[in-house]
């Protein structure tokens, strides 16, 4: 896992000096030095130049970079792994091609070399890389399948720009970076910025599985890998379907198993990192596993991170902390996040990793389960909505939804209140919009009384939601449940849990590895039958009937929960005095963006039990928090 940064000058006699653009250069890789604390390389090759900070992780002695191929034709810096070089390099071998390391890095460049793009269909792995091919002088960019590793571009004044974080291109003294509000506003709605869009206006993100090209001074994307659509006749009966699961997990567990560093596993006690850790413990021994726990028993999960780890004997390492003492962490992550993030298990997952990284420098997680075996609630919901909708609108309207608005308010992890108004707000919404209605932090009518200025136009659903509607209505299925599926990997997957997880690991240089997104493992499970998936209210059906006899029955019982995070008890506690700073009248007013009473409103009527705002306030301190931290332009 590393760090990779570097430009092109789309006009080779505007370049200034060699020794500018080598320290323009080291100024981006050392704003990546988390990322790669175990070396810095950089390279100019006439237009071009290439950084990298290094994570070593595989050939430790000769796998340095940017790295060129044996014939000096091209030079790619690379940013992940790809777990079948070895096999890839023994066929380009037999093709006369030379390797002078034992690294994955070469194998990328020699693909290319034979190839071009159509390499990326070989490589199994999480990788953003960019290749400087010095015949064609073309750039050649590639980010992995689902977007594990993360790949970020600008085009300004003549120069095109990439890098792992945005933080490494805001180095570059000449580029300008402005917020735009409908990018914040779309912040708001999703606790992200959907991909390809980023906070910056200026800045992109690359798609997942796909590729870009620079060549005389055009710029092209095209995919090279998508999700497939469900097939409804696998051929196959259930128990057949099991048998498959578990040849394809143990393969995948077995490729991210490659490394000449010490490995671990993220051990939650759910379904999903307890199969890991199962598989991982039948191939290796004494398998170290890592999880936290926390002193408040309502939040405590590590009793089952504990049952786990006795069933398969592994060498476990938790640290208990207190929750209520931890939100105070959150301003300084969120300033270390080159985007924002209203995800408040940034907190436990930044905890983790670092607990984690004392131990080991690789850890493998359980990330992309609830994706793509139907692990979330929202799933079952969405079903429920049409039966909900099929029912007389007299029974609706006239006795239902005046039960859910006297419904008890509560501010633990469930609040029935809460629950029930977010419910019927997805069923009324169009089935494209349905779970993302759930998902929002703050609807499209709520926006409107908070901007002071607000584009009235752009807050409208089908402009503020269209990065959501378009991924639903293009992908090939007809039920809408799986539209629903690919929606969810594509984006909350994508830039929720994923950069999640990058950035947190990130920060204390650790290696995450996500086998549930092997590419076979993956196109296995989007081509089940739903009902494989989803079987009434019973959620990642095949996958729990899989690992049936392998994991103690407690955690195929327990229902998800995730990490609990007290988001309430935080924003009361330790994170009080930043709200009362970050959202009290006079901050609001000074920075002109949000109406200061309708900021008040909602926490007036938070704090005196009218109604749930936690989700909207913790949004909204985020946001505060990361501007008051970047101090970006708004245009």
């Amino acid at each position: 896992m590393c760090g990779i940064a570097g430009f092109v000058h789309l006009d080779p006699s505007a370049m200034p000096p060699a020794e500018t653009r080598l320290a323009w250069l080291a100024a981006m890789t050392g704003a990546l030095r988390h990322r790669g604390p175990d070396g810095d390389g950089h390279i100019l090759e006439g237009p071009a130049a290439l950084g990298h900070r290094r994570l070593s992780i595989i050939d430790l002695s000769t796998g340095g970079q940017p790295m060129a191929d044996a014939n000096d034709l091209a030079v790619v810096s690379f940013n992940g792994e790809i777990y079948n070089f070895r096999e890839i390099r023994r066929d380009l071998t037999t093709k006369g091609y030379i390797f002078r390391t034992n690294s994955d890095t070469e194998v990328i460049v020699n693909a290319w070399l034979d190839k071009g793009p159509d390499c990326l269909d070989l490589f199994e792995g999480m990788f953003a890389f960019a290749l400087w091919d010095k015949r064609s002088r073309t750039l050649f960019a590639a980010r992995d399948r689902f977007g594990k590793k993360p790949f970020v571009y600008t085009l300004q004044k003549g120069v095109f720009a990439f890098a792992s974080e945005i933080t490494a291109l805001r180095t570059l003294p000449f580029m300008e970076f402005s917020v735009t509000t409908q990018a914040l506003a779309r912040f708001l709605s999703y606790e992200y910025v959907p991909t390809p869009q980023s906070i910056y206006k200026q800045v992109h993100k690359l798609r997942p599985g796909h590729y870009l090209l620079l060549h005389d001074g055009d710029i092209t994307t095209a995919p090279y890998w998508d999700m497939p659509p469900p097939d409804p006749d696998t051929g196959q009966n259930e128990d057949e379907l099991c048998e498959r699961l578990r040849l394809l997990l143990a393969q995948a567990v077995k490729r991210r198993l490659v490394s000449d560093v010490p490995l671990g596993v993220f051990l939650s006690g759910g379904l999903d990192s307890s199969t890991v850790a199962a598989f991982m413990a039948s191939m290796s021994a004494r398998v170290k596993t890592f999880s936290i726990g926390f002193t408040e028993k309502s939040y405590d999960e590590s009793s089952y991170a504990r049952a786990v780890a006795k069933r398969f004997a592994t060498d476990h390492h938790e640290r208990i902390l207190s929750a209520a003492e931890c939100g105070g962490l959150l301003p300084g992550i969120v300033a270390r996040f080159d985007e924002p993030m209203a995800d408040p298990s940034i907190v436990p997952t930044y905890l983790l990793s670092k607990v984690t990284r004392e131990k080991v420098t690789v850890a493998l997680g359980g990330d992309g389960p609830d994706e793509l075996f139907a692990g979330y609630e929202y799933f079952v919901g969405f079903n429920l909505a049409e039966k909900y909708l099929r029912l007389p609108r007299l029974l609706r309207k006239g006795l239902i939804e005046p039960i859910a608005r006297r419904l008890p308010q509560s501010s633990g992890y469930v609040n029935p209140r809460a629950v029930a108004r977010t419910f019927l707000a997805g069923a009324a919404a169009p089935r494209n919009l349905r779970v993302q209605t759930w998902l929002s932090a703050f609807s499209p009518e709520a926006q409107l009384s908070l901007w002071r200025h607000p584009d009235r136009e752009f807050l409208a659903p089908g402009r503020l939601f269209s990065p959501t509607t378009r991924l639903f209505d293009a992908f090939p299925a007809d039920a809408p449940l799986a539209k629903v599926f690919y929606t969810f990997a594509r984006q909350y997957m994508l830039d929720y849990i994923l950069v999640k997880v990058d950035r947190c690991s990130m920060m204390h240089s650790l290696e995450v590895r996500a086998p549930f997104l092997d590419r076979d493992l993956a196109e296995f499970a989007c081509r089940l039958p739903i009902s494989m998936k989803l079987r009434g209210d019973k959620r990642k059906y095949l996958l729990k009937k899989a690992v049936a006899d392998i994991l103690p029955p407690e955690i195929l019982s327990r229902p998800k929960r995730g990490f609990l995070i007290p988001a309430a008890m935080w924003l009361r506690g330790s994170l009080a005095p930043h709200m009362d700073e970050l959202l009290g009248e006079s901050h609001l007013k000074r920075q002109g963006l949000f109406d200061p009473k309708a900021v008040a409103r909602l926490r007036a009527e938070h704090q005196d039990g009218t109604c749930d705002h936690r989700k909207e306030l913790w949004t909204l301190l985020v946001l505060q928090l990361w501007l008051a931290e970047h101090n970006p332009g708004i245009a």
